[in-house]
């Protein structure tokens, strides 16, 4: 959830260490610091709250240095204070150490330490690192690799998920860096390197990358990058070239990120479109594919059901991927809390495709429960086994590792924490794979499939004709909830998970109260919370289910809700006091455009309490800790 930064090279480490900050804050902003090697001393300033927090310490401090390593916070192990930012150190001062994630048995060997006589200063599970290494170097003394050979005998003694970055003032011109289950990866410049939990912090600097994997460990050096694994092995590893550029991780003319990527998301669905539809499939052809999936064959054989883990909005996600699989592949399909499935695992069925979603590919819960089905499926029968998919916006995450292939949604880097184009591509995944589903299984004609192929290509045009004439009108309406402490949102059948992604995009950034419920359960018991200070926001399409919201709606105007109906435009709109309209379009494919007045009404809710949008507080992107 943190992010770590690091740099050596010819150029000045702490304005470079900062912007690379900058570009993670997303990730922590409880605490920032960072720690620089120069004339065989460490000096390391931190700093509680936010970067700009430790910006304005900075101001005046000489710190020449051409090494560092720098960390900004999300507190797991702690409270948000400075004597818990890192970077951490050892009682001498020697050896400083950033992390993300956590040391799960930092308890006993602490102890351990301080019997040994380390005194510690702070509350976090890092703190027993640069203990560990110190007490291994003084063993090491003179010996050739003592630097390196001190943090592998660390990283055995270690429990947990991590990615650590290391200097020692003895060792002056290296930085080590290593990886267990949280993401790191380094950056190869022209006479400098880089290192980083998250690729934004990059490619300001380098567009080649390697990525290291699980128990692998890297020497930074102003000559290059040696790798290895945890047994000491030296590893040869390919980088890889980054298709992303700076002008990703820039805000342009927007107020905030969120607010971009809200304004990103036609074309990123124009670029699933492109990626995924087939533009030679003919609907009269059976031979050729609806879509450019090309998704193994062993994930579709005598495939009896599918179950989706995730988190969050992903799980948003997969519910909306639960109605389409089932209504245009005709498979039973099922949605599980990842964070819960470790723990109350479904029962095990054969001919079960699993699918993991997860937008950064790094998400500790999903990573998890993905794991533990492999592992129970192991001494199995084959019906059982190798039927893993993922799902996320970083082909070259964690998931890649666990699953037997992966769709890539495509969707750029992501800054804002509250997922928004992410979302949507995560929908037209679960879309392109129910399409190929209900093809490979004759479930659906090619009449049905070209019906809804031709409606997907029409989205991102009624999108962005929808930020064109919404935003203005949505920042406007407002105002009207800034008084507001509870909302609720309903919805049905397909749009019921958009009700659930609506509320959570209002609690995550404007600290609003808000549910979302499927509108016919309302009567069975949310009913009872609404008055005229509860607003109630209903999506209504003409579909299968329009007559019941509508009726569902006029139970919570009677009891004298405001009400705000998500609707087509020129459709009957007696019963609502307000409406956010979207273009007319089949309810099938309706939650990729009701999704939208939804994530405006949230960002401009926030903004209006000027709350920070894209760093909510207690909240980071991407959730590597359990």
């Amino acid at each position: 959830m943190c992010g770590i930064v690091g740099y050596i090279g010819t150029q000045s480490a702490t304005e470079i260490l900062l912007s690379g900050l900058e570009k993670l804050e997303y990730r922590g902003y409880d605490s920032a610091g960072l720690a620089t090697v120069y004339n065989g001393q460490i000096k390391s300033v931190r700093a509680k709250g936010k970067l700009h927090n430790l910006r304005e310490k900075l101001v005046g401090i000489e710190m020449p240095a051409n090494i560092g390593i720098g960390h900004t916070r999300w507190a797991t192990h702690g409270k948000p204070e400075e004597y818990n930012a890192h970077p951490h150190m050892d009682d001498t001062g020697r050896v400083a150490v950033v992390q993300n994630g956590i040391v799960e048995n930092y308890r006993e060997l602490r102890k351990e330490l301080e019997n040994q006589g380390h005194q510690f200063v702070s509350d976090t599970d890092t703190e027993v690192i640069p203990h560990l290494i110190a007490e291994f170097l003084s063993g090491l003394e003179g010996k050739r690799e003592a630097f390196l050979e001190a943090v592998r005998q660390t990283l055995k003694k270690l429990d947990g998920a991590f990615a650590i970055a290391i200097l020692c003032a003895d060792y002056p011109n290296e930085i080590i860096v290593a990886r267990q289950q949280a993401p790191m990866s380094i950056g190869l410049g022209q006479g400098e390197f880089f290192c980083a939990s998250d690729s934004p912090a990059l490619v300001s600097h380098t567009q080649v990358v390697l990525s290291l994997e699980n128990r692998e460990m890297a020497r930074l050096t102003p000559l290059g990058v040696e790798v290895y694994n945890f047994e000491g092995d030296r590893l040869n590893k390919l980088p890889r070239i980054l298709n992303w550029s700076p002008a990703l991780v820039d805000k342009h003319i927007f107020k905030h990120f969120m607010l971009k990527e809200i304004h990103e998301q036609p074309n990123v669905v124009r670029s699933c479109l492109e990626t995924y539809i087939n533009s030679n499939w003919d609907a009269k052809n059976s031979q050729i594919s609806p879509t450019n999936l090309e998704l193994l064959p062993s994930l579709y054989k005598n495939l009896e059901q599918v179950e989706i883990l995730a988190c969050g909005t992903s799980r948003h996600a997969g519910l909306i991927g639960k109605y389409l699989l089932e209504q245009l592949a005709g498979i039973s399909t099922t949605v599980n809390y990842a964070s819960e499935a470790r723990y109350a695992p479904s029962p095990m069925r054969e001919n079960t495709l699993i699918i993991g979603v997860t937008q950064s590919g790094e998400t500790a819960d999903t990573l998890a429960a993905l794991a533990m089905e492999q592992q129970r499926r192991l001494d199995k029968p084959a019906e059982f086994q190798s039927r893993f998919l993922g799902i996320t916006n970083r082909a070259e995450s964690s998931i890649a590792n666990l699953v037997n292939q992966i769709i890539d949604i495509r969707a750029g880097i992501e800054i804002g924490v509250a997922a928004t184009k992410t979302f949507v591509a995560q929908v037209m995944a679960f879309y392109f794979l129910a399409i190929d589903l209900g093809w490979q299984r004759q479930y659906l004609s090619g009449e049905k499939i070209a019906e809804i192929i031709d409606g997907l290509q029409k989205i991102p045009a009624q999108m962005e004709q929808m930020l064109e004439v919404q935003d203005g009108q949505i920042e406007d309406f407002a105002h009207q909830f800034n008084d507001t402490q509870d909302l609720i949102f309903v919805g049905r059948g397909i749009n019921y998970p958009i009700a659930l992604e609506g509320a959570l995009k209002l609690k995550e950034i404007s600290y609003i109260h808000a549910e979302g419920y499927p509108a016919g359960e309302m009567k069975h018991g949310p009913i009872a919370l609404l008055d005229d200070k509860v607003p109630v926001v209903a999506i209504a399409i003409p579909g299968l289910v329009y007559e019941k919201v509508l009726s569902n709606a006029q139970e919570a105007k009677a009891r004298d809700a405001q009400l705000i109906g998500v609707i087509p435009e020129n459709t009957e709109a007696d019963v609502f006091d307000n409406v956010l309209t979207v273009p007319a379009v089949d309810e099938l494919l309706s939650p990729m455009l009701t999704v939208i007045p939804l994530q405006l009404l949230a960002y401009h809710i926030a903004a209006h309490r000027g709350l920070d949008v894209d760093q909510p507080r207690n909240l980071a992107k991407s959730v590597t800790v359990e």
